[in-house]
C-alpha cells in the first residue's frame, strides 16, 4: 500500500496500523460495505478496500484529509467515496457492515478542539474521550445488523468506559486486540500534566494500544 501524506494531515501512526493488520486478521472487509470514520490520509479506507470491500467510504472534518485519501485511492487503485463532514453527518441514513475508526483520543490542556491543522487528528478534550464518546453513542445506527465496529484508543483514555458506553447502545463489545509500548510523542509531552490529572498513574510512562470490537444484533434495532 503507497500512502502520501500532505501538509496538515497526520502520517498513520502505529495505532493505524494496528487496526489495519486487527482487520485484516479478522477478515472483516471482505464482500462488506465500510466506512472509514476520521480517515485522515485515508490509509485503513484504503486497506479496507484491498482486502476486498465492495464498497467504502470515507469521512473527515478537515478539507485537507478528504483531498488526501482521494489522492491516496487513486495511487493503490481502489474506490474510495471520500466525504467531508462532522462524524457521521455526510452518511445520514446510511448502513454499513463495517465502520473503522481511530478517532482522536489524546487527552489535552482543555476542553476546546482545535479546528485546523494536523492537531484534529489526536486531540480529544480534557479527558480525551470528546469524539470517542460521540463515536460510541452514534455508531449503533450506522451498523447493519449482524454489522460491525472496529475501533482503536489508548487505554489512558478509559478501556471500561467505551465497552460500557458501546454496551449501553445495544452493541456487544470486547477488546480483541492490545499492545503495549511507551508513550505517545503527544501525550509523553504531557505527562506531567496528566499525572496531575489522575489520567496517569505518577511515573506511568507506558500506556496499551486498545482495538475494540462491538457488533450489532442480526435483528437490527
Amino acid at each position: 500500500m503507497r500512502i502520501a501524506t500532505l501538509p496538515g494531515v497526520l502520517k498513520p501512526p502505529s495505532d493505524c496500523r494496528l487496526l489495519a493488520r486487527t482487520m485484516g486478521e479478522r477478515g472483516l472487509a471482505r464482500g462488506a460495505r465500510v466506512l472509514d470514520m476520521f480517515t485522515g490520509t485515508g490509509a485503513l479506507a484504503i486497506a479496507a478496500a484491498l482486502d476486498g470491500a465492495r464498497d467504502v467510504s470515507a469521512v473527515d472534518v478537515s478539507r485537507r484529509a478528504v483531498l488526501n485519501t482521494r489522492v491516496n485511492a487513486r495511487l493503490n487503485g481502489v474506490r474510495v467515496r471520500a466525504l467531508w463532514g462532522d462524524m457521521f453527518g455526510p452518511v445520514f441514513g446510511e448502513r454499513f457492515d463495517l465502520i473503522l475508526a481511530n478517532p482522536p483520543y489524546v487527552p489535552g490542556a482543555g476542553t476546546e478542539l482545535p479546528t485546523d491543522g494536523a492537531e484534529r487528528a489526536w486531540e480529544g478534550g480534557t479527558d480525551g474521550r470528546a469524539l470517542l464518546d460521540r463515536l460510541c453513542d452514534e455508531a449503533r445506527e450506522h451498523l447493519a445488523p449482524g454489522g460491525t465496529l472496529l475501533v482503536v484508543q489508548s487505554s489512558i483514555s478509559g478501556e471500561r468506559q467505551t465497552l460500557d458506553r458501546l454496551a449501553a447502545t445495544g452493541l456487544e463489545p470486547e477488546v480483541v486486540a492490545r499492545e503495549r509500548g511507551p508513550l505517545g510523542p503527544v501525550v509523553a509531552k504531557r505527562a506531567d500534566l496528566l499525572e496531575r490529572r489522575g489520567i496517569l498513574a505518577p511515573g506511568q510512562r507506558e500506556e496499551e494500544l486498545l482495538v475494540f470490537e462491538a457488533v450489532a444484533s442480526e435483528g437490527g434495532p
